[in-house]
């Protein structure tokens, strides 16, 4: 799967599981500029027009090792200075110890790996279903298939 395919298949699962809410999903948007004065475009642009609220998503995709390694602290310190929420979406085998470490470290990147066939939610994509959650407020997301506590 290249970065490409995996950014339409991450925009592909939060359409067809999230649209029904309201919001709009668009595909490589032009947002601001990077901390190197460059241009920014995101991969996958959230937007609830009702209020507003939008969520930028970079998607990193690395099926085998390679140089993705390098990208992945500037393109969190990158994201971190925009004035949005903001999200990297990873998947794949490809990545090192260390990068794995510093992704599901970080506040801001959700593992996410929907079925191509199915896009339903499950324990892959759950980081970022949460993520998306927190930044709408989709509260039931968040509490989906627990019990409520009664006295």
């Amino acid at each position: 799967m290249t970065g490409h395919e995996y950014a339409d298949l991450v925009a592909r699962y939060i359409v067809k599981n999230f649209a029904s809410r309201g919001v709009k999903v668009y595909r490589e948007v032009n947002v601001g500029k990077t901390l190197t004065g460059r241009g920014r475009r995101v991969d996958i642009f959230v937007l609830e027009p009702g209020t507003g609220t939008a969520l930028a998503i970079e998607c990193k995709f690395q099926g085998s090792v390679g140089t993705v390694d390098e990208k992945i602290p500037f393109a969190l310190q990158d994201l971190e200075s925009m004035r949005i929420p903001v999200c990297v979406s990873y998947a794949g085998d490809g990545f090192s110890q260390g990068i794995l470490h510093i992704l599901s470290a970080s506040p801001i990147a959700a593992y996410c790996l929907p079925g191509a066939k199915s896009l339903a939610p499950s324990n892959d994509t759950r980081e970022l279903d949460c993520l998306l959650a927190m930044t709408f407020k989709w509260w039931d997301v968040l509490v989906r298939g627990k019990k409520r506590v009664a006295l």
